[in-house]
């Protein structure tokens, strides 16, 4: 399995660990620790040290409820942190980005891949911009917007919607030209989902790895896990730890070096079976 990034292409397996820098005052984690842009890029470079095997560098908060960022105040965060640590790691940086304009300058700075939680967009401008640049795509799942995702959302069987989304996205990512390497999927826990979605789209991992396309996992610090963020590691490790075990291809965590051992650990225990 493989996703290509503008010039680079990553190999699954192993799983890889994506590191998360959210350059915000407001995300439900970290909100207000980076929004400095030296302190997010000293975070970035520990990440790395830390076993980060790519960057996800983000300027608006998607947490539920979370106000929309303006365009030139996200670009404003974000583009001295792309262009600053992609000049001084070797791992893969990514945008997180729903904005169109902030994935092409972010790209112009170094980013090769668009974490774009908007993927139910309508719109075709991202994919577009996707397709003429060959960078990598990340396609989440999300019901609604962050403003409103979490306003009882409400499935006839959210395994069986994630999965013709991703169907769905496949189809239409590739009518404007986007090849199917470049894109990776994510189920979007926590994103116009119940705790009882979250936990029946963890169960069912497996069901996404047949598309056959890298899968990401972003269950990191999520409030489904319960208790304060400060209090979400272990939870966050377990997702991490049965998210290998299906065979998910990227983890996004904040707690990289703790997320780093377990994915090795858990690929130790798999290649001597």
């Amino acid at each position: 399995m493989r996703l290509s990034a503008c010039d680079r292409v990553l190999e699954f397996p192993p799983t890889q660990v994506m590191g998360i820098i959210n350059v915000t005052p407001d995300s439900f984690s970290d909100g207000g620790q980076f929004l400095d842009s030296a302190a997010a890029v000293a975070q970035g470079l520990r990440l790395v040290e830390e076993g980060a095997d790519m960057l996800d560098i983000g300027g608006e908060s998607s947490r539920p409820g979370a106000p929309p960022v303006e365009e030139e105040e996200e670009l404003r965060r974000v583009l001295p942190v792309v262009e600053q640590l992609s000049g001084a790691v070797e791992v893969p940086i990514s945008i997180d980005t729903q904005k169109t304009v902030v994935a092409r300058k972010a790209l112009s700075a170094g980013a090769v891949i668009i974490n774009d939680v908007a993927a139910n967009r309508e719109d075709e401008a991202m994919w577009r911009l996707v397709a003429d640049t060959g960078a990598g795509y990340i396609a989440m799942h999300m019901r609604g917007t962050p403003q409103t995702m979490q306003e009882g959302p409400r499935y006839d069987d959210v395994t069986n919607e994630v999965e013709s989304f991703f169907q769905d996205r496949l189809e239409r990512l590739a009518a404007v030209g986007v090849l199917a390497e470049q894109v990776a999927l994510d189920p979007g826990i926590g994103f116009g989902k119940t705790r009882a979605h979250n936990l029946e789209l963890l169960e069912n991992l497996k069901r996404f790895i047949t598309i056959r396309r890298p899968l990401v996992l972003g269950a990191s610090r999520k409030s489904f896990l319960g208790g304060q963020v400060g209090q979400r590691l272990a939870g966050s490790l377990a997702c991490a730890a049965h998210a290998v075990a299906a065979g998910t291809h990227i983890i996004r965590a904040h707690d990289v070096r703790e997320t780093a051992r377990v994915v090795e650990t858990m690929e130790a225990i798999h290649s001597s079976s």
